[in-house]
């Protein structure tokens, strides 16, 4: 029988972010392929929902009949009450990205009780969908989920419609496009950019603000680092404006802490980017074979030696790129991700 999907996201679902694009593209693509696609709406202050938040994303939880499934994104899922969520009726699906507690900066007591919540919810979960293998088998070793519960719903990725060539930008422009987040490790791009200004090269950081005062913390560093007139922070740009950026770009730069998945890495690829990135998390497993180079975490020297390298020798930095187009070629569609999605809630929602 033909399901109806409750697909719940906190926030704005048009945020031009990487979960958002995701469970947005997602949802889209379970439309097309024939699925009744209901969208919750839910409060934008989750993963620590305030109680009118929480009250009313349970609310409309209740509200499903047991015939309709639920698919929650896991910003949320691992935050909701979890005496709560075992008196939904409908079948409960969870989307995760990556889990709440790794996100950085938080208090060892905090972190430690979100992951318990969160390891309790999942439990409930008929089912958990992941974005990566790296996640999964987080989930798997820390989590306690069974493999059998997990299946990993990799994003899918269309290539850039417009393929005609453009100059690239002169000075050379390294690219990184990220949350103005402490996780996404903008201040060690800035500290290793710092540390190559005898090389040729502009930067530009595209993100909206994520945090309170990151926009702040991070003019204060291009300041004191005499990166003025090197670098741009352009906040939150128009998808015109970000192709346009990426086509320019000659290399694509980002010092994450932590990525669940980075489908960053996988729109990079589509324009055939060489790549800067670190080891964190599913970055490695994320960005292609000799699509560029990885470091690790919190390590500015590093990073600059990285840029160095591609900045310095177009040999290597033709090949990353010509391996990144490559690897493109090999991504998943939207597609083929919702098809696997439909197919596996048809095994494990079960006959209510």
């Amino acid at each position: 029988m033909t399901r109806t999907i409750a697909f719940a996201v906190p926030g704005d679902i048009q945020t031009v972010t990487g979960g958002y694009l995701y469970d947005l593209n997602l949802m889209t693509a379970l439309s097309d392929a024939g699925l009744e696609v209901q969208h919750l709406a839910w409060g934008d202050s989750f993963p620590a929902p305030t109680g009118p938040h929480m009250a009313d994303a349970l609310a409309q939880l209740r509200s499903l009949p047991a015939t309709t499934v639920a698919l929650v994104d896991g910003l949320a899922f691992g935050a909701l009450e979890t005496e709560g969520l075992r008196q939904i009726a409908a079948p409960l699906f969870a989307l995760v990205h990556h889990p709440l507690a790794l996100e950085p900066g938080l208090e060892n007591s905090r972190a430690s009780e979100m992951a318990d919540r969160e390891r309790a919810n999942l439990e409930i979960a008929r089912h958990i969908f992941v974005t990566s293998p790296h996640t999964g088998q987080m989930l798997r070793d820390e989590y306690a989920v069974a493999a059998d519960k997990i299946t990993v719903i990799l994003p899918g990725f269309d290539h850039p419609a417009d393929q005609t060539a453009v100059s690239k930008a002169d000075p050379p422009l390294i690219l990184s496009v990220g949350l103005l987040a402490e996780r996404k490790g903008h201040d060690v791009l800035l500290n290793a950019l710092a540390q190559i200004l005898d090389l040729h090269w502009q930067a530009d950081i595209v993100g909206r603000d994520h945090e309170a005062g990151m926009t702040a913390r991070l003019r204060s560093m291009i300041a004191d680092l005499d990166l003025g007139s090197r670098v741009t922070l352009s906040g939150e740009v128009s998808k015109a404006g970000l192709h346009d950026r990426y086509r320019k770009a000659t290399i694509f730069a980002l010092a994450t802490r932590y990525e669940g998945y980075g489908i960053v890495f996988g729109e990079t690829m589509g324009y055939g980017l060489p790549i800067v990135s670190t080891t964190a998390g599913a970055v490695p497993e994320t960005v292609g074979p000799d699509a560029g180079l990885l470091v690790a975490p919190d390590d500015a020297e590093a990073f600059a030696k990285a840029l160095r390298q591609l900045l310095s020798d177009e040999t290597a930095r033709t090949a990353c790129a010509t391996a990144s187009a490559k690897a493109a070629e090999k991504l998943a569609s939207w597609q083929s991700s919702a098809m696997l999605v439909r197919d596996v809630i048809a095994a494990k929602a079960g006959g209510s």
